[in-house]
């Protein structure tokens, strides 16, 4: 089993929802949001990703611009 490079991948993480639990952990993050039918932060460029609207209809029109 990979070990967590959890303090590695918060240095690249985007998310800026502060209480979220899955920070650093991002096959926990990937899991959530696409069990709810979205994409996390990191697929998103800032601006968008400050909106916190995390859907697959949000990311294709904005990746359509």
């Amino acid at each position: 089993m990979m070990e967590c490079k959890i303090e590695r991948n918060l240095k690249m993480c985007t998310c800026t929802y502060e209480p979220c639990s899955r920070k650093g952990v991002c096959c926990e993050c990937i899991r959530y949001h696409r069990e709810m039918g979205q994409l996390p932060a990191c697929y998103f460029d800032e601006t968008t990703e400050k909106t916190y609207d995390r859907s697959i209809r949000k990311f294709i029109s904005v990746a359509r611009k």
